[in-house]
């Protein structure tokens, strides 16, 4: 299984950017699908996740600027992330959980850079 994640970059405080994660591999039964991010210094943070039925939760400090997505014909979730603030600024990486019979495994992307300027 491969995680590409992309739509990172550079923008100024209250911009926008939209993330993706494309996951690829063959028999592909995704189950939950969501974001999480790295400050430097810190430690990685929950943003979003998305459930196999597309039911969005979110991290407090995101909530009402940042949206999740799934489409699952192309095993691709999305970031909208909008009203974007300083300490917005973070490595975003996405993270799926595969069904394997009973089993659920735990993959991660490469990570994209978000830097928001202020």
């Amino acid at each position: 299984v491969h995680l590409q994640a992309s739509g990172g970059g550079l923008v100024q405080a209250g911009g926008s950017l939209r993330l993706s994660c494309a996951a690829s591999g063959s028999s592909l039964d995704l189950d939950d699908m969501g974001w999480y991010r790295q400050a430097p210094g810190k430690q990685r943070e929950f943003v979003a996740r998305i459930t196999s039925d597309s039911v969005p939760n979110y991290a407090d400090s995101v909530k009402g600027r940042f949206t999740i997505s799934r489409d699952n014909a192309k095993n691709t979730v999305y970031l909208q992330v909008n009203s974007l603030k300083p300490e917005d600024t973070a490595v975003y990486y996405c993270h799926v959980v595969i069904r394997v019979g009973q089993e659920r495994h735990n993959y991660w992307g490469q990570g994209t850079q978000v830097t928001v300027s202020s």
